[in-house]
């Protein structure tokens, strides 16, 4: 199966920052990128990075507008490799169908900040809590202009990635793999947030509620990942209470927040987690939200 940096397009500038966004992480991880518009997906009113389009006759809206971003995402980028495609079914059951050969799949975020009535559209909110692999949301500034610019992060390779780690979640494998591995790729540092709160430490002793052996604990957990990546620089921090607040205020000029989901059964329903929520209402750059058992 080929691997491919999938991005989901409806028009919107969200999802226009999702593509630059993408493509980038194409060019790094040496894999193609595909655009896709799911189903029957309302188009927003799209204003292409170059300008005002002349419409050709006959031609589908949404056709119109995975060429022209393709054709000016290749422009940018020479020698990426580019596919478009329309998918078929609902939005959601497509687009996350369309994760499960992605690496990773990308999608526009809106309605960041705490006076914002949504988090996400509903499509993103769907894909989010049930994809098998992880998915990265971005969002645009509000002052996006139609060359591309005013975006609301920079992809920067020198830029940190921050990750949120929780020993208890059984996550640790899962998503330190992906957080190393992305600072490798990107030649940057990789900053490791642990959040924990004594009172729901479970069958835990006296010496695992001080805030001494919780740095230990999170010490023990990178030393694997140090020795299997000794060019990356690591750095950890255990923090007492929710690490939600403590990530957006570490992430602020990072390239990547990087945070894990549980996959749930079906009977508990799809379910992205506190933590999750909080970075993805208030956190600058793009987040990646992994699954994991």
């Amino acid at each position: 199966m080929c691997r491919t940096v999938t991005v989901g397009l409806d028009g919107s500038p969200e999802s226009l920052a999702a593509a630059e966004w993408a493509a980038d992480e194409a060019w790094l991880r040496a894999i193609p990128l595909r655009l896709v518009h799911a189903g029957d997906q309302p188009l927003h009113d799209y204003v292409p990075f170059a300008g005002h389009p002349v419409a050709t006759p006959g031609m589908d809206r949404a056709d119109q507008m995975l060429r022209e971003v393709a054709a000016v995402l290749a422009h940018r980028r020479p020698g990426l490799r580019l596919r478009w495609a329309r998918l078929d079914g609902s939005p959601a059951a497509a687009l996350t169908d369309a994760a499960r050969e992605a690496d990773p799949l990308v999608l526009g975020s809106r309605g960041l900040g705490r006076t914002t009535g949504h988090l996400l559209g509903s499509v993103a909110s769907a894909v989010l809590a049930r994809a098998e692999r992880p998915v990265v949301l971005v969002r645009a500034a509000a002052d996006r202009r139609p060359d591309g610019a005013g975006i609301a992060w920079q992809h920067g390779a020198e830029r940190d990635v921050v990750l949120g780690l929780d020993l208890r979640d059984g996550q640790t494998e899962t998503v330190l793999d992906f957080a190393v591995d992305t600072a490798a790729r990107r030649r940057a540092a990789l900053k490791v947030v642990h959040g924990w709160n004594p009172s729901a430490l479970q069958d835990a002793g006296p010496d695992d509620e001080q805030p001494g052996r919780r740095a230990e604990l999170l010490a023990e957990a990178l030393r694997p990942w140090r020795d299997k990546y000794p060019q990356v620089e690591v750095a950890e921090e255990a923090v007492v209470g929710t690490a939600g607040s403590h990530l957006v205020d570490a992430s602020r000029d990072a390239g990547l927040l990087v945070v894990g989901r549980r996959r749930r059964s079906a009977q508990l329903g799809p379910h992205i987690g506190p933590v999750t929520h909080h970075v993805l209402r208030e956190a600058v750059p793009p987040v990646a939200v992994v699954p994991h058992d």
